[in-house]
C-alpha cells in the first residue's frame, strides 16, 4: 500500500500507538488500514453417497476440482456466502447445511469454512467459474487434480466421519515455515 484510500496521502509501515504490529498509516489524516483475513466459505454438498465438485474455469488452479466455495461480502452471514457460491458456481441448491470444516491459512491470510449440506435436487450445472459439475462416489474422487490442500483435507475427512456417522465441527490449521527474507545483490 502506498497511498491513504482516505486522503490519497502517502503512507508509512509502523506500529501506531496501543498496537503491536506494522500497520499503513497515513501521517496526513493519520487514518490506520488495517489487513485483515479473508473468509472462504463453501458447501460440501452430497447426495446419497456422493460429493459434488466443480472443475475451476478461473485462475488460481484453472481446470482442478474444488467443492463451490468462494469469498464472503460484506453484508452476508458464512452461511448465506456459502450457499450463494454454491448456487454461482454449481447452480445447486442445498439444504440442513451445518459448519463442518474450519480452516486457518495464515500464510495467506484466509479462514475457509466449508459447510456440509444435502443437494435439493438433482438440478445442477456449470456456474460461471466452473467448467464442468458433476457428483463422485468416494473411489472416483480425481484425489490428484484437487485444486486445493483443504479440498482434499475436508474430503478425507468426510469419508472417514461418514463411516461413523458423525460429523463434529473441526478446525485445523494449515501452516507453512516462514520463507527467509530477500537478501539484496
Amino acid at each position: 500500500m502506498k497511498y491513504c484510500s482516505h486522503c490519497g496521502e502517502t503512507v508509512s509501515e509502523l506500529i501506531p500507538p496501543g498496537d503491536n504490529r506494522l500497520r499503513y498509516v497515513c501521517g496526513h489524516c493519520e487514518t490506520i488500514h488495517y489487513q485483515n483475513p479473508r473468509i472462504v466459505a463453501g458447501c460440501l454438498a452430497v447426495h446419497e453417497q456422493q460429493v459434488l465438485l466443480c472443475r475451476r474455469a478461473i485462475e488460481p488452479r484453472h481446470g482442478f476440482w474444488t467443492l463451490p466455495a468462494g469469498f464472503m461480502e460484506n453484508g452476508e452471514t458464512t452461511e448465506q456466502a456459502a450457499l450463494r457460491e454454491t448456487w454461482e458456481e454449481a447452480r445447486a441448491r442445498v439444504q440442513a447445511q451445518q459448519l463442518y470444516m474450519l480452516f486457518n491459512l495464515p500464510h495467506i491470510n484466509q479462514v475457509y469454512m466449508f459447510f456440509r449440506a444435502e443437494l435439493s435436487d438433482l438440478e445442477f450445472a456449470a456456474g460461471e467459474e466452473s467448467l464442468e459439475v458433476r457428483l463422485f462416489h468416494e473411489h472416483e474422487i480425481p484425489w490428484n487434480e484437487l485444486a486445493f490442500p483443504t479440498i482434499g483435507k475436508t474430503l478425507k475427512q468426510y469419508f472417514i466421519d461418514r463411516q461413523v456417522s458423525d460429523f463434529p465441527v473441526r478446525m485445523t490449521d494449515i501452516t507453512y515455515p516462514a520463507r527467509a527474507p530477500r537478501q539484496a545483490v
